[in-house]
This record gives structure tokens, sequence and C-alpha cells, in this order.
């Protein structure tokens, strides 16, 4: 019998796709909650099995999905995988419970000002081999994955600057608790930037960062100007991110520029297009400037689907434990929470 006929020979049991995943989450209250809510409910890999959520308040909103108790959610032998979704800040106490539950997490970003108790954490989690993902949304865009990629592949010859710029407009409240972190809008938002900066760069020889206020942040104590720049010897990175951008969206950027070469992408997102720019043609970009369509790039889509196949095939995440502790270190020192 030949190998066609033999698997064609198979039952159809040996062919049947793994059981979906069982999921919940842990806290509603971070920006991300809903997209992420929709993310797993559309991918067939994950079962959504419930939502807890220890503030009362925001526990009374929740109506369309089972409810959970803390006891319930870490006790289940069925919830594989607990996705935190607490506000900015305040999701590692709450990771530290899954983890010692002996179950995968997804953490919001930025899960803590901490540095030591994180990296405990991560440890904590390869010590018992469960997976632990960060929740920075650039991660799996298309068209930075791309730039980065040009980057590592020498394609853009020596790369002496990436530039990204990452500003909001957000009202009173959220400014109110943004303004208990000393990093501000650095560490609430820039943290995005600087994680792609990791993946491009690495660790940085050193980061210096200015954590200014507007009028405004003088009033109400946030940090909602900054501008860090990680310092590589030969390449630097400059961020900059704010609170006081109406319509900022569309200006969010992501540079990558060599000696051979440059990628830019503004706006990030939906992120359908991104310039690109070569001395000559290298890999698939052909020589001088082009518009190079990557398609829309959904958030979150790419993260859970990097979970999914890491739990059912028991295979490392496509960012290792190294990797998000350097990220959490490099964003506390962009923050001025670690000298």
């Amino acid at each position: 019998m030949n190998r066609r006929h033999f698997f064609l020979s198979l039952p159809a049991a040996a062919y049947a796709a793994p059981s979906p995943i069982g999921v919940a989450f842990y806290g509603t209250r971070h920006s991300h909650y809903s997209g992420k809510l929709k993310a797993v409910i559309d991918n067939p890999a994950y079962r959504l099995l419930g939502v807890c959520e220890p503030d009362p308040e925001a526990a009374a909103k929740i109506t369309a999905h089972s409810k959970l108790s803390e006891e319930q959610l870490l006790n289940a032998r069925d919830i594989q995988l607990v996705v935190v979704e607490t506000p900015a800040g305040q999701g590692l106490p709450y990771g530290r419970k899954v983890i010692d539950a002996g179950k995968h997490l997804h953490i919001e970003k930025p899960p803590t000002r901490e540095w030591e108790p994180f990296r405990r954490l991560v440890a904590d989690a390869q010590r018992k081999n469960l997976l632990l993902q960060t929740g920075y949304i650039w991660r799996f865009h298309e068209g930075i994955t791309r730039a980065i990629q040009a980057a590592k592949q020498g394609w853009l010859g020596d790369v002496y600057l990436m530039r990204g710029t990452i500003h909001t407009d957000i009202a009173a409240p959220s400014r109110r608790e943004l303004a208990a972190f000393k990093g501000g809008m650095m560490f609430e938002l820039g943290c995005h930037q600087i994680d792609r900066v990791v993946d491009l760069f690495g660790r940085p020889k050193d980061v210096k960062s200015w954590l200014n206020q507007t009028r405004r942040g003088k009033q109400d104590g946030l940090a909602d100007a900054t501008v860090a720049i990680l310092d590589y010897g030969n390449a630097q990175a400059v961020i900059t991110t704010s609170a006081e951008m109406p319509t900022a969206g569309p200006h969010r950027s992501f540079e990558v520029i060599g000696t051979e070469g440059a990628f830019v992408l503004q706006p990030v997102e939906p992120g359908a297009d991104m310039r690109v720019n070569m001395r000559s043609a290298r890999g698939p970009y052909q020589a001088g400037w082009q518009t190079v369509n990557v398609g829309p790039q959904p958030r979150y889509i790419g993260d859970f689907r990097d979970m999914a196949r890491a739990i059912q095939t028991r295979s490392p995440l496509k960012f290792s434990y190294d990797f998000e502790t350097l990220v959490q270190e490099t964003v506390l020192r962009a923050s001025q929470e670690l000298v």
C-alpha cells in the first residue's frame, strides 16, 4: 500500500481537529477587552467558558457571557488559557494567580510598573511549561513584520534609525488613572513601539526619555508629552507619544531607515499600504519608491492564532520568555521606573 492510500484508509477520527481550547477572561476594564473577546469568539480553536470581573461595578455590566467567580476561573480544569484584561499596570497580581493555578496566560500591556516581580512571573511560567504572552498590538502587523524582516535580512543596509509615533487624545478619567505612573504615556502607549524596537534591535545600550507635560498635564499630573531615545551605538530609535493630539490615529507611524532603503508606515492602522524605498532591488522589492499593499491589519487575530498553535502543538510562542522580560525591562527604563 502506498503512502497516499495508507492515509486515505485511516478512520475519520485520525483526522479529527484538536479539541477547542477552553479560555476565560479575567477582568474587562482594559480598552482592548472587547476586541480580544471578539477575536477569541471568532477563532474556532477556542471555546469561551466565561468572564471573571473582580470589580463589582464592572461585573454588573456583564450580560452576554457566563460570569465566573475567581475560584471557578482558577480551579476549572477545562480552562486552559486565561486572558487578563485589567487596567494598565494592574495585571501582575492576576497574572500571578493564573500561573500559580497552572494555566497559560495572555496578559494585557503594560502588565506592571515593577521589574523583579514580572521577571519572576515569566521565570515561573517557563519553569512550569506554561505559555506567557503580553498583549502588544503590533507583534503580528504584516507591514511592521516586513520592515523588521527587511532590516534583519540586510536589505536595508546599515539600519541607523527607527522612528515611531503613537499619539492619542484621552478624556479626564483616563488621564487621572494614568497620572499614577511616572512614565505616563510612554508607559501606557509608547510600550507598543518599544516592543517592536526590541524585536528590531534587541537590548539598547542606553535609554533616555523626556516625560514632559502640557498645560493640562501640569494640572492633572500626567506625563502627556513624552519622548524616548533608545541608543544602539550605530543606530537609534526615537519614540514620541502623547495624550493631547486630536484625531491622532492616522498620524501613528513606524519607520525603519537604513543606508540602502527604508520602510514607512503611516498610518499604521488600518495599515493596508506601506511605502518602501530601495537603492537597488532587494528581496521582493524593486529599486526606488513603491507602495506595497499588505491588506487590512486587524488587531489581536495573530496573537491568539499563535497562542492556539503553541498550545495545540506544545511548541514555543513566536516571542520567547526572554523577549518578554527584555521588553518589560526596556519599557520601565524608558518610563524612568528602572534605572
